[in-house]
């Protein structure tokens, strides 16, 4: 019956996947997937801005080379919710030996749950790589400790390469690790830094690490009180995520509490059973993170955090605290299985050979509603994009030198992507470096009452920086005093965060006040893309653009080229970071196979062993 949790999982995963088998590009928010993508100086993380997206943009790159990017993106979301689900099953498996019924309850939960649903709408798909490498984590680390063993470890040199994916997978897989392996963590420790090669050299080489991040990022991602809940409560549910926008509707409203009450429920049922088992570090782990994140979004916990991300190298990472609920998984995995499994033995009037099944089924059902609209694509939610073929031809005229991109900011709303906000594709679009601030507008902006005002007018419109005739007025009251992300007592509610990115916002201040074409040439800007279809600040670019050399224009962008910028240098370090992410992918392909190889060589021994004590 090993196979029927591998099965069922992917079940599950295909019905939340759902609409993303369909054609197209997945394009939400911090989502974004293009045909192809390009080695640039960005996508190795060797610009001012830290390096969050490596080795992922890196992985993107060389496989669009061959294979369309949108489909390898595609395909690694799927596996990694397919192989979230199915490593819950082997995970209490292996530790608890349970049967297949609380196996499939585990399966649910690490698929079926309120983090999987809010980072998918976040567009977090390689978080959750992160995420589902998690389990496996605990099943290597597992058998290290049981027994250290060459297979053990070669599983476990994959889950943290995997995990990798993201700076932020790879520290959750290594705290999983270090919390369970016991004695031998320096070998959790040697794995996670060959594993973090790409974006610890990136940091080196750049130096963007030893910048200070923007404290206003603290609470503008602290973790969020979900109706009825409490911050605790929420969190407690796998759920409270920053951005208000990005969770299903039930998480929205008074059902979820009913959706919390059902998962800690099932997750409940298992806790004393863990306790007799001496089962204990997992369950702990739980605890203490969701303890942890909690105290991080009070006014002192915030306080810390704006200590940290000021004075200690590295620290912004931590800014967005709900990501790391993931680590509570695992033990509510555990504890699930274990509360089924007590359950299926005490509930003496089922009949015997079917009781298991029973209670298991009711469990499951039980996850299910307590997040009915996780299914398709969490409630539709998630649905492929098809890019305007303007892409592809400005894709096909700019070959050298930076790019500055018109209307301001990071995110954009196109026609094509329905009314979620998405990060800027043109970076990953094209095969020069776009020159971006990292200034980010947190979505949920409040009012005085507490309403999401962010960038609307009265009635709800988009109105982000204008006045009623358009002009640049973000964040200024009527008398044009500075209120950008204020209640009407001017407590601070909604949030800018300032990026890394000090040329881009050199850039940004000449294209919004008009500068000369010289301008952006001594700040070695070679094109300007306005993307036609966006709103956003352009201020008073026209000026400049009018004396810029147009070579492209249809109804969705406009290239320009500024002629007489100088060919910009690659960034210095380039061949030391393509080598960091050379030994990342060969530490996970070799883990992979090394478990092939040495599986298929204990089982020719022991194949051998047998021939000889039958010819005995």
């Amino acid at each position: 019956m090993v196979v029927v949790p591998a099965l069922y999982s992917f079940v599950l995963a295909a019905l939340v996947f759902g609409p993303l088998f369909g054609p197209g590009y997945l394009l939400l928010r911090d989502a974004v997937s293009t045909p192809h993508s390009y080695l640039t100086d960005s996508a190795l993380g060797l610009t001012d801005a830290a390096p969050r997206a490596v080795p992922q943009d890196w992985l993107l790159a060389v496989t669009s080379s061959a294979v369309d990017g949108g489909v390898v993106v595609k395909v690694i979301l799927f596996a990694a919710l397919w192989l979230a689900g199915w490593g819950g099953a082997v995970l209490v498996r292996t530790v608890l030996n349970v049967s297949t019924g609380p196996q499939l309850v585990a399966a649910t939960l690490l698929i079926w749950n309120p983090y999987v649903a809010e980072r998918l709408l976040q567009g977090h798909w390689s978080l959750l790589v992160g995420y589902a490498a998690l389990p496996w984590t605990v099943c290597a680390a597992v058998s290290i400790r049981r027994g250290s063993s060459v297979r053990a470890w070669c599983a476990l040199a994959a889950c943290l390469a995997a995990a990798a994916l993201t700076p932020t997978g790879a520290l959750l897989a290594a705290v999983v690790a270090l919390v369970v392996v016991g004695k031998r963590w320096w070998g959790v420790v040697l794995l996670f830094l060959v594993a973090s090669a790409p974006w610890l050299v990136a940091t080196l080489v750049s130096g963007s690490g030893s910048a200070a991040s923007d404290p206003a990022g603290v609470a503008a991602f602290a973790a969020r009180a979900e109706p009825g809940l409490g911050t605790v409560g929420s969190l407690a549910g796998l759920g409270g995520i920053w951005n208000s926008t990005a969770v299903p509707g039930t998480r929205g409203s008074w059902f979820a509490l009913v959706g919390t009450v059902l998962l800690l429920v099932v997750v409940g049922l298992g806790v004393a059973q863990l306790w007799r088992r001496r089962v204990v570090a997992l369950p702990a782990l739980s605890i203490v993170t969701v303890v942890l994140i909690a105290l991080a979004a009070t006014p002192w916990g915030l306080d810390v955090g704006r200590w940290a991300v000021e004075s200690v190298p590295g620290a912004g990472l931590l800014r967005d605290s709900q990501k790391w609920v993931a680590l509570a998984v695992p033990g509510y995995a555990l504890a699930a299985a274990a509360g089924a499994h007590w359950l299926g033995d005490r509930l003496r009037f089922l009949p015997e050979s079917g009781r298991n099944r029973t209670v298991s089924a009711v469990l499951i059902a039980l996850l299910g509603i307590a997040l009915p609209d996780l299914a398709w694509g969490v409630g539709g939610q998630l649905k492929p994009v098809h890019y305007p073929s303007s892409w592809e031809q400005v894709a096909a005229k700019v070959d050298d030198g930076d790019l500055a991109v018109l209307p301001t900011g990071m995110f954009r709303i196109f026609p094509y992507t329905r009314s979620a906000p998405v990060l800027d594709p043109a970076p990953r679009m094209l095969s020069v470096d776009v020159l971006q601030t990292g200034e980010l507008l947190v979505a949920g902006g409040k009012d005085s009452g507490g309403n999401d005002t962010a960038g609307k007018d009265s009635g709800g419109n988009d109105t982000a920086g204008k006045d009623s005739g358009g002009n640049d007025t973000a964040g200024k009251d009527s008398g044009g005093n500075d209120t950008a992300g204020k209640d009407s007592g001017g407590n601070d509610t909604a949030g800018k965060v300032t990026g890394e990115g000090s040329r881009a916002k050199e850039v940004e201040d000449v294209l919004l006040a008009g500068g000369s074409p010289q301008q952006l040439s001594d700040l070695r800007v070679r094109w300007v893309l306005v993307e036609r279809t966006s709103k956003g600040p352009v201020g008073y670019s026209a000026r400049t653009l009018d004396r810029l050399n147009k070579v492209f224009e249809d109804p969705e962008l406009t290239l320009y080229r500024v002629d007489g910028t100088a060919r910009e240098p690659g960034a210095s370090g380039r061949g030391m970071t393509i080598a960091a992410h050379v030994l990342w992918i060969v530490l996970l392909a070799g883990g992979l196979l090394g478990q092939v190889v040495v599986g298929f060589w204990r089982r020719r021994v022991a194949d051998q062993g047998s021939r000889r004590a039958d010819q005995t």
